[in-house]
């Protein structure tokens, strides 16, 4: 029998809530959970370094295979040694299988049983994406986590529909698992589909879990439905998935979200929201969000955040960020997604704290508190 690349040991469950703390093992090192993954779509963090993701506690990436391999290409990334050394990055990486990519892709794509014919968006050539497509690619990558290739459904969708959606995902894992042989160096994780159907939803984790994969992950949130329906929908997702597998929630990364999140039992988030956010200039902060654009910070010339270890928190001013971000530099975006990483990591580092200290629920409540209402003028109100 051999073994799995990734494993996932359970160490301790809330008492009030389903949330869990656990510790997922790679190739690359063991992954805290739950955890915050940021988002390296092309083999890097937006305005991020490698080191920097080091320094602010990152213990797993995440990278598209949509992206690579239509630039530069896996085959490149094989020859230069896999994603790691490509990247120059040693820890743990998990690669999103390109199905919720070509899904964005609407008019530029054609769903059949096979896969996926779609249209670059670089040069608008032709290509076809199929789930074996998708292993072949994800093992040239070499990533520690390679996701089976699924079907996404719009938000709202017909239950015909995403009926049919879900269950081709189901035959298109079963595909995927039977293209991935490299068991012992990477893991494949399935997909739950079944959109805003919690009866869809049963089904789809009822068929993936015969499959007694290493782990499972929830598809189709976060994909314009509002927040209280996924929390809704996630209620009922997390109890169809074995305790003793990792759970991850694709796409999600609010901090009311991971909260929510982590209340129901998810191990693993991933949203490109830090990154993106920052290069806009909008800020998380202890206090609440806040935008350094606006002109109350010209002669702020105190810290970002006053709670947050980060570099930009050590080195900075509001009055500089402010600055740098009305001068179009690049560095402006750069310490700001430095921030907003650190952010969301210290948090997820807090929560695990605070459920190994049996008050999960009341920092929840404490965090949330202060985050959504101290920061309301700005934010407005809980996203």
């Amino acid at each position: 029998m051999t073994k799995d690349a990734v494993t996932f040991k359970l160490l301790k469950e809330d008492a009030k809530t389903k949330a869990r703390r656990g510790r997922v093992s790679t190739p690359h090192g063991d992954i805290e959970t739950p955890v915050f993954m940021p988002v390296g779509t092309a083999a890097t963090v937006k305005a991020v370094k490698p080191d920097d993701l080091t320094d602010i506690g990152a213990q797993i990436i995440l990278s598209n295979t949509y992206h690579l391999f239509l630039r530069p290409g896996h085959d490149i990334v094989r020859e230069a040694g896999g994603l790691h050394q490509f990247m120059n990055w040693n820890g743990s990486i998990l690669t999103d299988s390109g199905g919720f990519q070509v899904f964005s892709l609407g008019k530029m794509r054609k769903i059949t049983e096979g896969g996926v014919e779609f249209r670059s968006h670089i040069d608008g050539s032709k290509q076809l994406l199929t789930p074996e497509k998708s292993i072949e690619i994800q093992n040239a990558l070499g990533s520690d986590i390679i996701m089976a290739f699924d079907e996404c459904t719009d938000y709202p969708s017909d239950r015909t529909y995403t009926e049919a959606a879900s269950d081709r995902t189901t035959r298109w894992l079963e595909r995927c698992k039977a293209a991935h042989h490299d068991t012992e160096r990477q893991s494949l994780f399935g997909i739950m589909q079944g959109g805003m159907y919690p009866e869809l939803r049963k089904k789809s984790a009822t068929e993936i879990v015969k499959l007694d994969l290493p782990g499972y992950a929830i598809g189709g949130l976060s994909v314009g439905e509002p927040k209280p329906l996924m929390y809704e929908i996630l209620d009922e997702c997390v109890d169809y998935l074995p305790k003793e597998k990792p759970r991850y929630l694709m796409g999600v990364g609010s901090p009311d979200a991971l909260f929510e999140g982590v209340s129901r039992g998810i191990d693993l988030f991933d949203c490109v929201l830090p990154t993106r956010e920052a290069r806009h200039g909008k800020v998380m902060t202890s206090q609440g969000g806040i935008n350094i654009k606006n002109e109350q910070y010209t002669r702020d010339f105190g810290s970002l955040d006053p709670e947050c270890d980060c570099y930009t928190c050590r080195n900075f001013s509001r009055a500089y960020l402010r600055h740098l971000f009305k001068s179009g530099e690049m560095l402006s975006a750069m310490l700001l997604s430095i921030h907003n990483l650190r952010f969301l990591i210290s948090t997820m580092e807090k929560i695990r704290l605070s459920i190994e200290e049996d008050r999960f629920e009341a920092y929840k409540e404490a965090f949330l508190e202060k985050y959504y209402c101290l920061g309301v003028t700005e934010r407005g109100g809980r996203q």
